[in-house]
């Protein structure tokens, strides 16, 4: 099964989940939202956008494409959109962060369709790099994502797997980027800056784009080039994007990632109507 982007309006959609993380903050405060924000666009254009084989029945299926969410905390964007998807009952978004719930503050492998545990960062583009490497060997036709943000490539072990997966040619493998340029403390740049990423990860022997992280369009556009090409390189996407987006304080705050926002902000945000 695909995900059926082909009749789907990314804009809306991508609209629909950014107004459902903030309900999902409203009643979990306790979630990263800043974190959570900047990411929308990316899981709409991979799950919606047509990108992704998968299939909400049968998380294991073996010829699912993997999609590894490195930057756990920053993905409770996800909730709505698996449960969107079939991945589970739509009641549960009710009940975030509750005892007996399993969609906690940050997510792990027992929400159906997560792949890997996400809490410690720096891992994912390692395990994405062996799942691809394996994936490869064995003849499959799956691919391989990873979502990683900018700050988490302050970890060693992320360029060992830029490494590794350049020597082993892995074209089934595409890491996006969620470059936001804040981290836990303050702006990416200020604290260890990664200079022009596409052009490091370039330098490593990867084949990079860099688009606008918010236009849903051109980051579907892009992954759909870099799904499409086979060369013998990795494959990344830099999505430049706004960490905290559409919440007056939060956005691009260098504190954001770890502000709450009130939540009379958050309801006079979902009562306006956004263009």
């Amino acid at each position: 099964m695909e995900a059926s982007g082909v009749n789907v309006d990314l804009r809306a959609k991508a609209e629909w989940v950014w107004r459902q993380t903030l309900e999902v903050y409203r009643r979990a405060p306790e979630v990263r939202l800043a974190s959570s924000l900047s990411p929308i666009e990316i899981f709409v254009s991979l799950y919606y956008g047509g990108l992704l084989r998968f299939d909400p029945q049968r998380t294991n299926w073996e010829e699912r494409d993997r999609c590894i969410i490195s930057k756990g905390h920053g993905s409770i964007c996800m909730y709505p959109i698996l449960a969107d998807l079939g991945y589970f009952p739509a009641e549960e978004l009710e009940r975030v962060c509750q005892a007996g719930s399993f969609l906690g503050g940050i997510p792990d492998p027992v929400i159906p369709g997560y792949e890997t545990v996400n809490g410690s960062l720096g891992h994912g583009l390692g395990v994405a790099s062996g799942m691809a490497l394996g994936l490869k060997v064995k003849g499959g036709a799956q691919d391989v994502f990873v979502v990683t943000g900018d700050g988490e490539l302050h970890e060693g072990a992320n360029w060992e797997a830029i490494m590794f997966a350049a020597q082993n040619k892995l074209d089934n493998l595409t890491l996006v980027v969620d470059d936001n340029r804040i981290c836990m403390l303050g702006f990416t740049d200020e604290i260890n800056s990664l200079g022009v990423l596409a052009d490091r990860l370039g330098g490593f022997g990867w084949n990079c784009l860099e688009v606008d992280g918010h236009d849903v369009m051109a980051v579907h556009a892009a992954l759909t080039t870099l799904k499409k090409t086979r060369d013998g390189r990795p494959k990344a996407l830099v999505a430049r994007t706004i960490k905290g987006r559409g919440v007056p304080g939060l956005e691009n705050a260098p504190l954001s990632h770890v502000m709450s926002p009130k939540i009379d902000l958050i309801d006079s945000l979902l009562q306006e109507s956004r263009p």
